[in-house]
């Protein structure tokens, strides 16, 4: 995104979004080159949007020409959670060219579509010289629904001037999203990290919609449009376009499976915002009960039955990549106790799942774990008996034993069963989604391949720089493209509430499972 390499080793965030704003603002004055998050339709700003504009630009909401919105299809849907699963869901896309009053359909039946809603529209552009992708407009579209009925499946379909889903010969364009329930049932969600664009992502969105998830968990690194993950010299390569290839990619599943992710380093792009999110809250519309909305759009919880799910930021606490270390202010770890604390007093609550991008124990040649992680998260998560901890990060797929206090507490074979309030936590790094894969330093070890050893030889990132560690937590190994799978079972008071867990490969086998089993609320 053109900072000078020996600027950005020692730039943060911030820093480098002010030197890029002072580069390409002066370049682009005249042709416009400001990014504007607001709406496109009838020039009007939309509330709640951020305005990251630095400079005049010819492009504003009201000057921006439109076409014949019958020529224009919508692509690129995606739902996410509002805070509540139950009643709150929001749906997103993008459309290739400005349009008029676009808006959502949505009905009980795929013929009854009468209830029609206002979509806000957040303009994102990217101007010359800002990477490859040169003079670049995308427009993302959200619509917010409230007020829905749990346990519901709805129809619905997205539109503007010009194209009406309702119409006979648009009804293939429809989608479908269920509420979560009001009471505890079992359910399946998936996750993994470090998707990107490519065959081996299609391979495993088409599989995991196959498992019939409630929702999916991304654990950061979502599409790579910024290759570097920092915003350095040598990312000549940042391209804003990649977005709408993955979001066009990943449609099949996240137009009717919610897509919650977390943000990782590869997920800040300086040019936007100085916490390098503007892209981010331009394609997005995720819960905002987080601790930090402006600094941490990508820090939020939500309950799915008996399961409550927090997704953090780990850009803020890493040591490896300090483009936004510190950001919060410690707000967020403030943030996550309070969290974890009333979940675990929760009588609704029997599991909770926290998901974020760096990991706190994995053995990757490449990145391996977190100090920043360990120091300012892994203590809580002991503390308050954290049920599955889920990173990205590292493209392969590795799961702990049980840890408590940065040892082994409990052996976790392949099959077996840890019980997280006498056990301690186990943790799964599940980022061989579709980016070329890493490497382990031992010897694989997954279902069917079983190959134990006594220890491992591995490093972890601190403050000061790398340093070499020998592990005997790393468990299973499996390196090849990989997503995970989670039952939940809940079950009558007093009894064994279960988390069965699983690893599957791209080719649908089997790497790993296990069982995390909690006495119910």
């Amino acid at each position: 995104m053109g900072v000078p390499e020996q600027l950005a080793e020692r730039m943060t965030m911030a820093e480098q979004h002010e030197y890029l704003r002072a580069k390409f603002s002066r370049r682009n004055m005249i042709r416009g080159g400001a990014v504007t998050l607001g709406a496109v339709a009838g020039g009007a700003f939309v509330p709640g949007a951020v305005a990251q504009a630095a400079v005049p630009t010819q492009r504003t909401a009201a000057s921006t020409e439109t076409v014949d919105g019958a020529l224009v299809a919508p692509f690129g849907r995606h739902l996410a959670y509002g805070n509540d699963p139950r009643t709150e869901i929001t749906v997103s896309w993008q459309v290739p060219a400005a349009v008029k009053k676009p808006y959502i359909r949505i009905g009980a039946h795929p013929w009854d579509l009468s209830r029609k809603i206002e979509a806000e529209v957040r303009t994102l552009h990217t101007p010359a010289g800002v990477g490859a992708s040169g003079d670049h407009t995308q427009y993302y579209l959200h619509a917010q629904l409230t007020h829905l009925r749990p346990g519901k499946t709805y129809y619905y379909g997205v539109g503007h001037a010009g194209f009406d889903p309702a119409e006979p010969h648009l009804l293939g364009t429809l989608g479908t999203f269920t509420t979560a329930p009001a009471h505890a049932e079992p359910f399946t969600f998936t996750a993994f990290g470090d998707e990107g664009v490519g065959y081996h992502g299609l391979a495993n969105d088409a599989l995991l919609l196959g498992q019939n998830p409630a929702f999916h968990l991304h654990a950061g690194d979502i599409a790579y449009a910024d290759p570097s993950g920092a915003g350095k010299k040598e990312d000549t390569g940042f391209d804003s376009r990649i977005w709408d290839q993955f979001l066009a990619q990943t449609e099949t599943v996240a137009k009717q499976v919610p897509w919650m992710p977390a943000y990782g380093n590869h997920d800040m792009e300086a040019w936007y915002s100085p916490n390098g999110y503007g892209g981010e809250e331009a394609r997005w519309s995720l819960p905002d009960n987080g601790p930090d909305a402006k600094n941490l759009p990508g820090v939020y919880s939500f309950v799915y039955g008996n399961t409550a799910v927090i997704s953090l930021d780990a850009n803020d606490i890493s040591f490896e990549i300090p483009a936004n270390l510190g950001i919060s202010g410690g707000t967020q770890t403030k943030w996550l106790e309070r969290q974890l604390k009333t979940y675990r007093a929760s009588k609704d609550v029997d599991f909770i799942v926290v998901f974020f991008h760096h990991c706190a124990y994995c053995t990757s040649t490449a990145h391996a774990s977190e100090g920043g992680v360990r120091q300012e998260w892994v203590p809580l998560f002991e503390k308050y008996t954290v049920d599955l901890v889920i990173n990205g990060h590292n493209h392969q797929y590795e799961r702990t034993d049980v840890i408590k206090a940065g040892e082994v507490s409990k052996k976790l074979p392949i099959g077996g069963t840890a019980y997280p309030e006498t056990d301690g936590v186990v943790y799964v790094t599940a980022g061989a989604a579709g980016r070329s894969l890493y490497a382990f330093s031992a010897p694989q070890s997954y279902e069917g391949h079983e190959n134990e050893v006594d220890s491992v030889a591995s490093f972890i990132n601190l403050k000061d720089g790398r340093q070499n560690e020998t592990v005997a937590w790393s468990r299973v190994r499996y390196l090849n493209y990989s997503f995970l799978r989670v039952d939940v079972t809940p079950a009558p008071k007093g009894r064994t509430a279960t988390l069965k867990v699983r690893g599957i490969a791209e080719t649908g086998e089997e790497v790993d499972h296990f069982t995390v089993a909690r006495r119910a609320r």
